[in-house]
């Protein structure tokens, strides 16, 4: 798909690009995921949201590869890949306390990026870019990691719950971190969010 000829800071291209298609992909099997919610409860259900789930963490690594291969990274790809993952990392939560596998507090994995974005509505320096961290991506996959296995109908309670703690304990520290460096961070520096 081609777009006029414009600039746009977030997208400067005049295509959708590769990496965006694959990505759009994942959002779409995000979704089946999400489907899973309304069904009854059974390992069946388990099975598919956790090997979907896999395809959506595999497919993550391509689109970034793709974007670095065609010279198409744009703060637009890194956003769009990364409220992805933020989606089924909250998909993920809600099937881990849903089952059972986990109590309440298993949504703190799903809702703490947005619990993030809200907060920097009432503070502005959260706002700024963040840089793009082995860190963070460490963190992004330790959590599909994470409540994959918790999710798994062969892991019962409470390990599934102890699984899950760690979960939400290296994402806790993860977002700490994050939120002390762009604390200590320059007024009117900023860095792109895209940078792999």
């Amino acid at each position: 798909m081609r777009y006029p000829r414009r600039y746009n800071a977030a997208h400067p291209f005049d295509r959708f690009g590769p990496a965006n298609y694959v990505t759009t992909v994942r959002a779409v099997l995000v979704a089946g995921v999400a489907a899973l919610i309304v069904l009854p409860q059974a390992p069946r259900v388990l099975w598919f949201a956790i090997g979907t789930a896999t395809m959506v963490a595999l497919l993550d690594g391509v689109d970034g590869w793709l974007a670095r291969r065609t010279r198409m990274l744009s703060e637009f790809g890194a956003r769009f890949d990364m409220e992805t993952d933020a989606a089924l990392i909250l998909v993920l939560s809600v099937l881990v306390w849903q089952h059972g596998k986990a109590g309440g507090w298993v949504l703190l994995c799903g809702l703490m990026r947005y619990g993030f974005v809200a907060a920097g509505w009432l503070l502005p320096w959260l706002r700024r870019p963040l840089r793009s961290t082995r860190r963070g991506k460490a963190v992004a996959v330790c959590q599909v990691v994470g409540l994959n296995v918790a999710l798994a109908p062969i892991v019962p309670m409470p390990q599934s719950a102890a699984v899950a703690a760690v979960t939400l304990a290296a994402l806790a520290w993860s977002f700490a971190v994050d939120i002390v460096w762009l604390a200590r961070l320059k007024p009117g520096a900023t860095y792109p969010s895209y940078r792999t």
